[in-house]
């Protein structure tokens, strides 16, 4: 097994306290400059009818359009309330974008956290299958993880390209595990799961091995009464094997306090999820290695070559170089601030990153939330384009970055 500081580790779970480390790595593994292109403005608070813009998700569809989905909270900036999920395209690679469509709108309530991805693999749909995870809620965060409201799990599909969508379909019986009570009387399960978010960006489908076809989503819950230092909460994976007609629930990372995660598909039937800390008391991501697609977990552990402020992070599969895939991964590599949006690169699937591309920062007074969400998508070979939110959440953005060249 893996180790980046070498030594023996225990077989199950690694959980290395190395916050000391972290400035170490910097040094270590120095960031190349800023990338130079200005980003694109595609989701402008105030604007179209909502008065904030937040969680940025981005795929592409097979004929090269980009589609860009976010929440749009209409009164303010708050994770609950009239929250709907929109979207807009782009026939250029990110150069232009559409004007807004309205995909999810629960009434007054909250949908959110879009996790799309495009099923390439269904027979009965050979030109590409769009699906679109997400949640609704009925009441705020911390009201659910007390067990006062209820999170629910759905999707829609698309067979146009996200010009049209299906009537939406509930799979909380599946992967969402809530208990009885006066609010919910529907499910009856003893785990007590409360809160519920899908990743937040894009979700995949494994393309080759054992498991192709799986569409796969990282997601979290917190699980009876909220505990000191969010240690409620456990990160989780949910998939189809047969093309969204059935959904199974994967093993959860057994660190308490994983929260929102990201996942891509690794070589040998694997699956790699990146994950946030929610505890705060490590600040770097939690990383997770599956050999079984993302149903079991083999190795967890803290990573410190990835630095991490409590927040989210967006990882992407680039393709195989000879045997192993090439992985891109984004999030804010600041241990005190959501600032210095940093791209990284690896070639031996997220053991080591060989390219750290600083691609937004600033300093002072301006560094708290400069930079904080981001979601990624293949453009080419060599270019990745990252979808993210800037200047403290006013504006969610798109920049290309060429990271063979940077």
């Amino acid at each position: 097994m893996y180790n980046p500081f070498g030594g023996q580790l225990p077989p199950r779970i690694r959980c290395n306290k190395f916050v000391n480390w972290l400035i170490v790595i910097q040094c270590l593994y120095p960031f190349h400059g800023i990338a130079q292109i200005d980003p694109i403005p595609v989701f402008v608070s105030g604007q179209d009818g909502h008065r904030s813009y937040r969680i940025p998700a981005i795929l592409s569809l097979p004929d090269g359009q980009l589609l860009a989905f976010c929440e749009g909270r209409v009164s303010g900036s708050g994770d609950f309330g009239d929250i709907n999920i929109v979207m807009k395209r782009s026939p250029d690679q990110g150069k232009t974008w559409s004007a807004m469509q309205t995909v999810v709108n629960y009434d007054s309530l909250q949908a959110g956290n879009p996790a799309p991805v495009v099923d390439l693999l269904d027979p009965v749909n050979p030109g590409g299958r769009l699906f679109l995870f997400y949640n609704t809620g009925n009441n705020h965060e911390n009201e659910i993880r007390k067990g006062n409201g209820l999170r629910e799990v759905w999707y829609i599909t698309s067979t146009d390209g996200g010009q049209t969508w299906s009537q939406p379909i509930n799979i909380t019986a599946q992967v969402h595990r809530p208990i009885k009570s006066e609010v919910n009387s529907e499910y009856r399960f003893k785990e007590d799961w409360r809160s519920y978010a899908n990743t937040p960006g894009h979700a995949i489908q494994i393309g080759s091995g054992k498991y192709r076809g799986r569409m796969y989503i990282a997601a979290n819950h917190s699980q009876g009464d909220p505990k000191p230092h969010f240690e409620d909460y456990f990160a989780h994976g949910y998939y189809s094997d047969d093309h969204g007609k059935s959904f199974v629930l994967s093993e959860s990372i057994p660190i308490p306090g994983s929260n929102e995660a990201t996942a891509a598909e690794l070589s040998g039937d694997g699956l790699l999820m990146n994950i946030r800390n929610q505890k705060g008391d490590v600040k770097a991501r939690i990383v997770a290695r599956s050999r079984d697609g993302g149903s079991t977990w083999d190795t967890v552990y803290f990573d410190a070559n990835l630095p991490d402020p409590v927040n989210e992070g967006a990882l992407l599969n680039l393709g195989k170089t000879g045997k192993r895939h090439r992985l891109a991964f984004s999030n804010a590599a600041d241990t005190l601030h959501r600032n210095r949006l940093t791209l990284r690169i690896s070639r031996d699937e997220g053991k080591s990153w060989y390219k750290n591309i600083l691609v937004d920062a600033v300093s002072g007074e301006q560094a708290r939330d400069h930079t904080a969400y981001s979601d990624l998508v293949k453009l080419d070979r060599k270019t990745v384009g990252i979808l993210y939110e800037r200047r403290g959440y006013s504006q969610i953005v798109f920049r290309a970055v060429n990271w063979k060249k940077e």
